[in-house]
């Protein structure tokens, strides 16, 4: 099932239940770290101290999303 296909389930839902949907996704994402992550994240911090420049601007992250997010929004039409 496509996360389109999903989320018109969870539209059907009444309100209530669709809010304890939001809610179950938002606690599973708010989740704390594993420990691989932040050595993961400490190993990339690292090597932007070592090399500034290797890194990209916010700005041209926030771009990329947003055309990625357009893209996807026009699949799920």
């Amino acid at each position: 099932m496509s996360a389109a296909q999903v989320i018109e389930q969870v539209e059907k839902l009444p309100f209530e239940e669709q809010r304890e949907v939001f809610e179950q996704l938002r606690e599973k994402f708010d989740a704390e770290p594993t420990p691989e992550q932040l050595a993961e994240f400490e190993r990339r911090g690292e090597e932007l101290r070592r090399n500034p420049k290797s890194g990209i601007p916010w700005e041209q992250v926030r771009a990329e999303l947003k055309e990625r997010i357009k893209g996807r929004a026009c699949l799920a039409k």
